[in-house]
């Protein structure tokens, strides 16, 4: 019990959250605390049962011999009013004996009865720092949960921004290439009539000789005839 009493102070003045909130990993020095204060905690209950069974053996003996000093100052009253003041006086000086016993008894039950209410004290600061604790780790790991959450949805994010950085290029590669077609359409067409010109050119050349050869036709058709 030596022990346990002896950080009675501690216990008593610790701050739970003010550590917590000077702690890197909130969430692991909760864990450690808890191991800490539950092992307390068994040792104070174990501690204060012997404490409160203790309290309750030094009042059965106080209560007993503040019972056996009224009996024996009930008994020196009748021996005196019997005459017998021998047995008066005997009774007086078993009572006299019996008040200085009365005496240690009530400072050994006043001693057990404050040990017995710093135990508790410190039994009900320990369940409400590990409730307190509880409390905490469940809001911590609530929140890790939610950083956790919102750091997949960014690199999600981020992989999207990725692909639509990769479909902009495609998009600006797919650009390019109908252009290259549409060029390559245009000097084809452009081609093409460069090569229509030409036959019509050719054409013309002898549609000018055919012209001739019918004239040259005529006019010896002409000159057979006379004319």
């Amino acid at each position: 019990m030596m022990g346990i009493m002896s950080r009675f102070k501690d216990i008593m003045s610790s701050n739970i959250n003010a550590l917590l909130d000077k702690a890197e990993d909130p969430e692991k020095m909760i864990d450690q605390y808890l191991r800490d204060l539950n092992s307390d905690l068994g040792k104070v209950k174990s501690e204060t049962a012997t404490v409160m069974a203790e309290e309750q053996r030094a009042k059965r003996q106080l209560d007993d011999c503040t019972r056996e000093i009224s009996d024996l100052q009930n008994y020196a009253e009748k021996a005196v009013k019997a005459g017998n003041d021998d047995d008066a006086r005997t009774f007086l000086q078993r009572k006299a004996a019996m008040t200085q016993k009365q005496t240690d008894l009530q400072t050994a039950y006043n001693t057990a009865v404050s040990n017995s209410e710093r135990m508790r004290e410190m039994h009900d600061k320990l369940e409400k720092d590990i409730k307190e604790l509880e409390a905490r780790r469940e809001t911590i790991r609530g929140k890790l949960a939610v950083a956790k959450a919102q750091e997949r949805i960014n690199q999600m994010t981020s992989s999207v921004g990725d692909s639509n950085a990769s479909i902009s290029a495609f998009e600006r590669m797919e650009d390019k290439a109908n252009m290259a077609v549409d060029k390559a359409n245009a000097m084809a067409e452009l081609n093409k009539n460069k090569d229509a010109d030409n036959i019509r050119d050719l054409e013309a050349k002898y549609q000018d000789d055919h012209k001739a050869s019918v004239e040259d036709e005529l006019a010896a058709l002409k000159e057979k005839l006379g004319q």
